[in-house]
């Protein structure tokens, strides 16, 4: 995605919002799909968009897993962040009968971007773990195809963990990126044989002068496909004599990292 305006970081980095009224998709309700400015992550259908008449864009259903919900510090109000960045997007309220699900997303048209339906493309995920993610979200970032990187942390049992929990090790997450791609452009082989490239899948539970069980080599697979094809490129390299120590995982829930560890 191109860089964030001064306008859209206010709003999306810094927690603003924007008046009523003036953003561009408050009264649009053309086919597609909404996207998260800052990632490029899908968000919103058009089918889930009503006329509230509030002055913001109005959706009364996510895209399942796309969206995620924190309390405000005041506890007086529900916010809402794209769950792949953690871009801030706007504030959930129930209760006001304004739909049938009774439930309003009102979101900032700055925060997200339209895409006709015409013009849409079908995206997927892949999550690789391969020491500290600033190095891997950088590669990935370079590859054509490839629409947004995120660092994040995955495969341990403690919600929405912070950067100093995990690196206290005793969470059981680890260090990792979730890469958006088209693979009408790239394929999840060539990114898998990406991540095999960047690190030393040898190494266990370390990369580098990086110790510990959070910068360990993983895989995270989310389909029957994807595990065969990462079984199939360890086997690969342990037919050349390497002791590949990289680990294949069933991906559970990920957790975008910090603003701060965004595009380092």
């Amino acid at each position: 995605m191109p860089p964030l305006t001064a306008e859209e970081a206010r709003v999306i980095r810094d927690k603003g919002t924007e008046r009523p009224f003036s953003g561009k998709y408050w009264n649009t309700f053309e086919a597609g799909t909404y996207h998260c400015r800052q990632c490029g992550a899908a968000l919103y259908t058009s089918d889930s968009k009503f006329r509230s008449d509030c002055g913001w864009p109005s959706f009364d259903d996510e895209i399942p897993g796309a969206v995620r919900r924190e309390l405000d510090a005041d506890g007086r109000r529900t916010e809402i962040l794209c769950a792949a960045c953690g871009g801030h997007l706007g504030h959930v309220f129930t209760g006001e009968r304004l739909t049938a699900k009774n439930i309003r997303h009102c979101v900032n048209s700055v925060s997200m971007v339209f895409r006709p339906a015409a013009e849409a493309v079908a995206t997927k995920e892949a999550v690789f773990a391969g020491g500290c993610f600033w190095g891997v979200e950088h590669f990935f970032r370079q590859v054509e195809g490839v629409s947004a990187v995120t660092s994040g942390y995955i495969g341990g049992t403690i919600p929405n963990p912070t950067y100093e929990q995990v690196c206290s090790g005793q969470t059981g997450h680890a260090e990792a990126v979730q890469v958006v791609y088209d693979p009408a452009k790239v394929s999840y082989e060539q990114l898998a044989r990406l991540f095999f490239e960047i690190h030393d899948p040898t190494q266990k539970n370390r990369q580098g002068p990086d110790l510990g069980t959070q910068y360990r080599s993983a895989v995270f697979y989310q389909t029957d496909e994807e595990k065969a094809i990462a079984e199939k490129l360890v086997g690969q390299l342990r037919d050349l004599g390497y002791q590949v120590a990289t680990e294949l995982t069933l991906a559970s829930e990920f957790y975008p990292a910090e603003d701060y560890h965004q595009d380092y």
